[in-house]
């Protein structure tokens, strides 16, 4: 019980769980204030062709506030257990809020659009009360999703990093043998990919859809290919176009030799990730880069930003390889 106990973060559930009853208990309250003026029964559903569902006001009151229970907890007891990501539980926490308040909103509209009218029929969901209240619902559960914060617990990611720290420090110089960064490329090509491929699918979505959506996304895609994660340790290299799609993994036990230079993109087929010649490359544009020879006689290359970049980068990679081939074992990228 213990175990199950600490899986949950307690504050979030005592609001989860008071916050619904809390609400539906002020919209009983209100709707008894209410009651001296509504019609016997009140209507519950309004259709198109003016016709009305009707029930008991008792029953629409207490219906509406099991509802707003019943939906209100089952959005908010997502963000309870702590196993859960801190972001789905801050997104989970401002949802609860929001459909709380929006059922709230619809149920009181519905009876203020009747106050005063002696014939349900006649009624109607007031439209000043809906549209108050949901946008009041909307700003409250975006604040709540930034405003919460979930109970800080120990987790498998604190896990590894106390790893990654343990490992500093028995080892100096791992530190300077690893490297992350992002590679981009120029400001201008964006803009040019803006001119030459979003700008037009705004116009021709407005008389294709279709046609726009996937040019856009044509677009959106080719700027993609222009931004790069790159990842150097003592595993070797590997590189993720758009940040998310491996395109490159070389071990450092198959790397001969790594060297700073410039390149253009030209000579390796272009920008992007392109296999020229028995060379792969990943360019996001002409300029300082990192080539990469393998023992198989395979070329890498690779875009690094800046030259300082590239010196840094080069040395890593010559340094796994040198451990790597002193080793005789290979390692995967990412290992220590």
């Amino acid at each position: 019980m213990g175990t199950f106990r600490d899986s949950l973060d307690t504050r979030a559930l005592r609001f989860a769980l008071a916050f619904p009853l809390l609400l539906a208990g002020g919209f009983v309250v209100c709707a008894q204030m209410l009651r001296n003026s509504l019609p016997d029964p009140v209507a519950v559903m309004w259709n198109a062709d003016g016709g009305s569902s009707f029930a008991p006001f008792g029953a629409y009151v207490a219906g509406g506030a099991g509802l707003i229970v019943l939906c209100g907890w089952v959005a908010f007891l997502q963000s309870v257990p702590i196993s859960r990501p801190v972001v789905m539980r801050r997104v989970m926490m401002g949802l609860g809020l929001m459909v709380s308040l929006f059922i709230t909103t619809v149920l009181a509209a519905g009876l203020v659009g009747q106050s005063g009218v002696g014939d349900a029929r006649l009624s109607h969901v007031d439209p000043i009360v809906l549209a108050m209240g949901s946008g009041a619902a909307l700003a409250l559960g975006v604040v709540m999703m930034f405003a919460f914060k979930p109970d800080p617990r120990w987790t498998q990611e604190d896990d590894h990093a106390l790893e990654a720290e343990r490992l500093r420090a028995a080892d100096p110089d791992l530190a300077r043998d690893t490297l992350r960064m992002w590679v981009h490329a120029r400001s201008s090509v964006f803009i040019m990919i803006i001119i030459s491929a979003l700008f037009p699918a705004a116009l021709i979505a407005v008389a294709i859809p279709w046609l726009g959506a996937l040019l856009a996304a044509a677009g959106l895609v080719g700027a993609g290919f222009l931004f790069a994660r790159v990842r150097a340790d003592r595993g070797g290299l590997q590189v993720f176009a758009g940040g998310l799609v491996p395109v490159l993994n070389v071990p450092a036990v198959d790397i001969a030799a790594a060297a700073p230079t410039d390149v253009k993109a030209a000579d390796y087929g272009g920008w992007g990730w392109r296999h020229h010649e028995g060379a792969t490359a990943m360019l996001v544009s002409s300029g300082p880069a990192v080539v990469v020879r393998r023992l198989n006689g395979g070329r890498v290359a690779l875009s690094a930003g800046t030259s300082v970049a590239a010196d840094k980068l080069a040395g890593i990679l010559n340094r796994a390889a040198e451990r790597a081939h002193q080793d005789g074992q290979p390692q995967q990228p990412g290992s220590r």
